[in-house]
């Protein structure tokens, strides 16, 4: 059999071939991707970090778990970010968490936000992100209304003057060795409310939601939204570099108006039209948009089931862990 490939070429596959990223996703379960660079690897003060490509293109990683990958960062940022914009239309937005800087390049999109207050623990993962994967900030932190504070997510937001339209948590998963447990409790829920303007809006990134793990953070953190606001809204978007489906959690108060519009593509697109979030390129989402926002809203009847008799609720004294 005759081939064009040459030895060099076979040698040089076979060494690439050596190389592969494996993250465990829960009991006897292991995902391995095949590292085609590594741009950096290294720890700051707070945990291990790389930045390599796959599959997936450019992916940060920290303490050995997939955080964001160039393939799919828009679907989490933009499900995280866009719909809790619509509903608070906000002009005060605090995020906690947020180190790539993209849940403030979504926020930093609409012209009605006079001010987005970003804390994250490790500002040395902040600076990595500008220099290595400036496509995630889009340069979004020289914006005049955007501020960084290096610090405790919790304890700056008690130290921060003036309250918020709307609260977002883009923070590390709760893991038994993590600092971000405490952002999941009842306890921090309560006080972050307190931080909201009558009609505000909270919302966090929930975990995994799929058939088989929704049990495992998604339902509790629901639970525990429920145990703090009037209106709780579990969605999730399919992100394929984090295995399936991720879940979010969006609460509201009574004072505030009703959420939007699950059935109904049109309240999306009509909110869309009225608040014109802006892009450099003059094209809009790659991901969100009203009909995206109904399939979000729609979960499978066994999860429905379990986050309705879901019993746990987050707190200092029980904390729930994520695989």
């Amino acid at each position: 059999m005759s081939s064009s490939t040459t030895p060099s070429t076979i040698e040089d596959q076979r060494a690439k071939a050596g190389f592969w990223f494996t993250e465990s996703e829960g009991p006897g379960f292991q995902c391995s991707f095949r590292l085609n660079s590594i741009s950096f690897t290294g720890e700051t003060k707070f945990q291990k970090v790389d930045i390599v490509d796959t599959v997936f293109g450019k992916t940060l990683v920290t303490d050995g778990k997939t955080q964001s990958c160039s393939s799919d960062e828009k679907v989490y940022h933009e499900s995280l970010v866009v719909p809790s914009m619509l509903l608070s239309n906000p002009k005060r937005v605090y995020i906690g968490g947020g180190g790539e800087l993209a849940t403030a390049r979504e926020v930093l999109r609409f012209p009605s936000v006079e001010a987005c207050v970003m804390v994250d623990l490790d500002g040395e993962l902040v600076d990595l992100c500008k220099e290595l994967m400036p496509e995630w900030s889009d340069g979004c932190h020289e914006d005049p209304r955007f501020s960084l504070i290096v610090g405790d997510a919790e304890a700056e937001l008690r130290k921060v003057p003036g309250s918020f339209d709307l609260i977002i948590m883009d923070i590390s998963d709760p893991i038994e060795a993590g600092p971000g447990i405490k952002l999941y409790t009842k306890e921090f829920y309560t006080y972050a409310r307190s931080r909201l303007n009558p009609g505000g809006v909270f919302v966090t990134q929930s975990g995994c939601a799929n058939p088989n793990n929704w049990d495992q953070c998604f339902a509790p953190v629901v639970k525990t939204c429920e145990s703090v606001w009037e209106n709780v809204l579990p969605y999730r978007s399919n992100i394929p570099s984090f295995v399936g489906c991720w879940g979010f959690s969006m609460c509201w108060g009574a004072e505030a108006e009703k959420g939007l519009d699950t059935r109904d593509a049109k309240d999306v697109e009509d909110r869309l039209a009225v608040m014109k979030p802006a892009f450099k390129d003059g094209k809009s989402y790659e991901h969100f948009d009203g009909e995206a926002w109904m399939g979000m809203c729609c979960l499978e009847k066994s999860i429905r089931k379990g986050l309705k008799n879901e019993t746990r609720v987050i707190t200092e004294a029980n904390p729930v862990y994520m695989f």
